[in-house]
């Protein structure tokens, strides 16, 4: 499939500005590793393929096991998982699917039971972010495979 759209050209305020938001969250304070199991996770929902290959690849470079990614799709029965990115992919889901019942608040209260206010706060809008990125890379046809994670991305291990 072609590239439909060039965001770097055709939108690049937009652009600029949802770089903001990745500049940001690289300096909230949530771990580099649950940021990026997260957009993983939400890329795998969505079948972003440029945002799968991405994070796939970043997840990598800092270190992440092959079996834990492969996992990922199943965390519920895997057990390579901690308790707070059990809880974030849960709340990555029930974001992402807000369409099928919004945010129940049975999820609201085992997430905040493992993350607070802020931390909680900024885990959606990393969910919130990576959802426009994939509708963004789906719609413009943003072609998978062609992604190398910058070297800054393994200076995090």
């Amino acid at each position: 499939m072609d590239q439909r759209i060039d965001y770097m050209k055709a939108g690049h305020g937009a652009y600029g500005a949802m770089l903001g938001l990745e500049k940001y969250l690289s300096t909230c304070g949530l771990e580099p590793s649950l940021l990026h199991l997260i957009k993983l996770r939400v890329s795998q929902i969505n079948g972003c393929a440029f945002c799968l290959d991405m994070h796939w690849k970043d997840l990598r470079a800092l270190g992440e096991t092959e079996q834990r990614l492969y996992g990922l799709d199943a965390w519920e029965e895997s057990p390579y998982y901690t308790e707070r990115e059990r809880a974030a992919f849960l709340w990555a889901e029930a974001v992402t699917n807000v369409h099928e019942g919004h945010v129940p608040d049975e999820v609201y209260e085992k997430v905040k039971s493992v993350f607070n206010e802020r931390e909680l706060a900024d885990l959606t809008l990393a969910i919130a972010t990576i959802n426009s990125w994939n509708r963004l890379s789906i719609a413009g046809r943003t072609t998978p495979g062609l992604y190398q994670p910058a070297k800054n991305v393994a200076a995090h291990k």
